[in-house]
């Protein structure tokens, strides 16, 4: 039976097989180098032995019992490592299946908090232009990514959007220096207009992923936009679904600034897609009125704190810890990025290249001068993609971070234990992708 045309432009999926490290088989025996863990998801390449050596005597035991009667050792080991990892920033985790939950239920904690404080005006979310949060109704209304939200307008929560932050497409008028001040100032103009009194939260990506192509917050934003909700009693939510868990170098990605917000998600990076896992993690200061008047947090699922996902995310954390691997993706991250810059440095229509650690993107524009993008309907990202899919490289192409329709992008999110050859032989295949596909153009 044939397959749909995938999302990325590929006619015919093939039928995955195995996975053994940075690769994959599909069932005619070829191999695929995952360039981008997916949707950088697969922090430790695929088939991990120890991983799935912890899966497997976790299911020889028991796979999972009820959040609401038991605990297990899995899900209390778990907790206090991630925990940790954090520093000690925050006091309370809710597991989750995935990412869209984790910002489901960090929406949801945060319209708690003010329930139990009293303050029921507290309703509204503020969120930015060119951001992805996820599926789930609440973490889509939250999302300015057309494509993706087109079938449910009508349905989706009413949320008020402030700008990007991006250092390479800046607001008219606005120096570099300029920016993270304009943006702040913006943030707080929006609560002001809404009325603070209305305003929950400000949801942000310190690393924005997939809707703009791995844009790193511009130097003092983060600090400058945290200043502004403390002045007005705004939440502010990081999600960092897809830029945290190490895959930008430190566990939070928001240690870069030394801003600690307060809720945060996680997901990809936490369980490397062995097992389906997210976490909503909060600090004491938002948690305290909730344990004081609803006594625990309303949020969660059926499968909330799976014993065998949790087992899978303490044998992935362990393994990552042991070995160093964000030493290691802190260190190669920059040459491996540089690699890329200078490789791809011979095309006219690269942009830019950016991101942190093993989170990189490359925009291609039709003018480098202008940085104006080719029509979207050229599609020149998914050309990419699928040109580097033929040729046995995973990437992620995604589109529309310019106007949400026009703008190309490419994502490369290696394992965080890939070898120097395989960063190699991505950058080898990423530049002949995009070769071709400049070619046939």
């Amino acid at each position: 039976m044939k397959t749909r045309p995938s999302g990325f432009g590929i006619e015919e999926l093939p039928r995955i097989v195995r996975g053994e490290g940075s690769y994959l088989f599909d069932a005619a025996g070829k191999r695929y180098l995952d360039g981008s863990g997916g949707p950088a998801v697969f922090c430790l390449g695929h088939a991990h032995p120890e991983v799935n050596a912890a899966i497997t005597q976790q299911l020889q035991k028991i796979a999972y019992a009820y959040r609401y009667l038991f605990t297990s050792s899995a899900l209390e080991s778990l907790t206090e490592t991630v925990l940790r990892l954090c520093g000690g920033s925050f006091q309370d985790i809710v597991f989750t299946g995935s990412g869209s939950e984790a910002v489901e239920s960090a929406l949801k904690i945060a319209l708690q908090h003010f329930a139990a404080r009293g303050l029921m005006n507290k309703r509204h979310f503020i969120a930015r232009r060119r951001s992805w949060h996820g599926n789930t109704l609440g973490a889509l209304s939250i999302s300015d990514f057309a494509q993706r939200r087109r079938a449910f307008e009508g349905s989706l929560l009413d949320v008020t959007f402030v700008s990007a932050a991006n250092a390479y497409r800046m607001p008219g008028g606005v120096s570099g220096m300029d920016l993270a001040g304009h943006l702040a100032a913006e943030l707080e103009n929006t609560i002001l207009s809404l009325g603070p009194e209305c305003v929950a939260a400000f949801v942000f990506e310190p690393i924005v992923g997939a809707a703009g192509g791995v844009i790193p917050a511009p130097d003092g934003y983060v600090q400058a936009i945290q200043a502004v909700c403390r002045k007005y009693d705004v939440l502010l939510i990081a999600d960092e679904v897809m830029c945290g868990a190490g895959r930008s170098g430190t566990w939070r990605a928001l240690e870069h600034e030394n801003v600690v917000p307060d809720i945060m998600s996680i997901a990809k990076g936490l369980a490397g897609g062995y097992i389906p896992l997210g976490a909503t993690l909060v600090t004491a200061r938002v948690a305290a009125p909730i344990h004081s008047e609803h006594g625990a947090f309303m949020t969660g699922h059926t499968f909330t704190g799976h014993t065998a996902a949790c087992a899978a995310g303490l044998a992935v954390q362990h393994i990552v810890q042991r070995d160093r691997l964000l030493d290691r993706v802190r260190s190669v991250g920059a040459a491996f990025q540089e690699s890329i810059r200078h490789t791809l440095s011979r095309f006219d229509e690269v942009g830019d290249v950016r991101g942190r650690g093993f989170f990189i993107g490359i925009e291609l524009v039709r003018d480098r001068r202008t940085k104006a993008p080719f029509p979207a309907e050229r599609a020149l990202s998914f050309d990419v993609g699928t040109r580097a899919f033929a040729d046995g490289l995973v990437c992620y192409p995604c589109s529309g971070n310019v106007d949400g329709t026009a703008g190309d992008t490419l994502i490369i999110a290696p394992p965080y234990n890939a070898s120097d050859g395989e960063l190699e032989e991505i950058v080898t295949k990423l530049a002949g992708a995009v070769d071709s596909a400049l070619s046939a153009a």
